[in-house]
């Protein structure tokens, strides 16, 4: 009898809800200081014990089955078969985004819930490294990180982040490895322009953006974020007159950075040539002309560019072209370099990992982390998987692989898959 036929007789003929509902409630219980309460949970943890040893003598892999039916529904099961029959590989590596990947401001109250922590905790004591590739600043990620997985195992080893979208990589208990400081490697001319973009930011914002914005502290890209609340119409407003300020900002400092092209004219949509260069529209046409979603906010904010791409001096679109301008509604307005990104980041962390043959499950809900999942799939590395409110290309990339969607806040229904496939693979 081959595997399929095994579990579909192991959902069919076994109380198998009952199963995985004890495991969540043995796993889950809260720490509480009552006497019956422990009780029932005591209740609990028998029944389970009874429950799996009587799965565990009717078949011949019976320990392991009774594993995979307590730990996941008949369809996160099944899936995970189907992923073995694919790939015919254990996941080696978790690369995780957090915010509304393994969060949702809108459905767990921005915490991670705790049946997604259990399940990582799981994962990683079963040998799995795990790896935090977030936009986010180190000192921020590392403690909500610690706060929710423990110190022991952020300072395991086999913990890594990938801060600021791939600026640094810091993996505790790696000696001189531990951090990282991938922008450090980048030209002189490439930090140059973040540097004069930086000391700008606020001191060159007009007097309400000042008050209504403040720059996260990063180590390297250039953040702007809103003092209300993420995702509100304040914010929004916020961040659609962030995103203009920083766009002029960026194009000032480029072409401050190139050599010969501040006498330079600019070429207008009618065709015609003015001026000095304008720097600003120069940036203004180029971001405009790469993200649709940065060319309705400056129509918006009547700022829309008023020269073509074809415009802009070569070695100033050269600039451009390594300096990436990111928007996210009512969220951030943020500049970072394309030469430093979430796979760079990814790479790294699994060489300090000494990860050499990765195979690695990748989650995630923006632009950037579908670079990461662009990565995996190339390279054979690993597999995707997205909530369902993620942005349009990294659903379109997630249903054309292996269709792993999920609910907002459900990172952990991906996470039992993953477990499944693990113990296929040891089977």
């Amino acid at each position: 009898m081959d595997r399929y036929d095994l579990l579909y007789r192991l959902y069919e003929d076994y109380e198998t809800d009952t199963l995985y509902d004890l495991q969540n409630f043995v796993d889950l219980f809260p720490p509480v200081d009552s006497r019956v309460a422990l009780g029932y949970w005591q209740d609990a943890s028998d029944d389970l014990t009874e429950r799996k040893a009587d799965v565990s003598e009717a078949f011949a892999a019976g320990e392991t089955m009774a594993e995979i039916a307590a730990h996941a529904t008949r369809e996160q099961t099944f899936t995970a078969l189907d992923l073995h029959a694919e790939y015919g590989r254990a996941v080696n590596a978790l690369v995780l985004d957090v915010d509304e990947t393994l969060r949702s401001a809108g459905r767990t109250d921005n915490e991670i819930p705790r049946e997604t922590l259990h399940l990582l905790t799981e994962l990683h004591e079963s040998g799995v490294p795990i790896v935090i590739c977030t936009g986010q600043t180190l000192e921020n990620v590392k403690g909500f990180m610690i706060q929710g997985l423990g110190t022991e195992l952020v300072h395991s080893g086999s913990f890594s982040i990938v801060y600021e979208a791939g600026t640094g990589v810091f993996t505790p208990g790696h000696g001189s490895d531990t951090k990282r400081l991938l922008y450090e490697s980048l030209d002189d001319e490439i930090r140059d322009v973040f540097a004069r973009v930086r000391s700008r930011v606020l001191t060159g914002a007009d007097a309400e953006l000042r008050r209504s914005a403040h720059l996260q502290g990063n180590e390297f890209n250039v953040t702007l974020k809103p003092n209300f609340d993420v995702g509100s119409d304040a914010a929004a407003e916020v961040i659609d007159a962030g995103l203009v300020h920083l766009v002029d900002l960026l194009g000032g400092a480029v072409v401050e950075s190139v050599e010969g092209v501040g006498d330079v004219g600019i070429e207008t949509r009618d065709g015609d040539r003015e001026g000095p260069a304008d720097s600003a529209d120069w940036a203004r046409a180029y971001y405009a002309d790469a993200d649709p979603e940065i060319d309705a906010v400056l129509a918006r904010e009547d700022a829309a560019p008023t020269c073509g791409v074809e415009a802009i001096p070569e070695a100033v679109r050269e600039r451009f072209d390594r300096i990436d301008v990111a928007y996210y509604h009512a969220d951030a307005a943020e500049i970072g370099s394309l030469d430093l990104d979430k796979p760079t980041g990814v790479r790294e962390a699994l060489d300090v990992l000494s990860i050499d043959d990765p195979f690695v499950l990748v989650m995630g809900d923006s632009k950037s982390d579908l670079r990461v999942m662009e990565w995996a799939d190339e390279a054979d590395a690993g597999i995707a998987a997205a909530p369902e409110h993620a942005s349009a290309s990294v659903l379109n990339h997630v249903r054309a692989t292996d269709d792993l969607v999920y609910g907002p806040g459900d990172a952990g229904s991906v996470l039992r898959i993953v477990s499944v496939l693990n113990r296929l693979a040891e089977w």
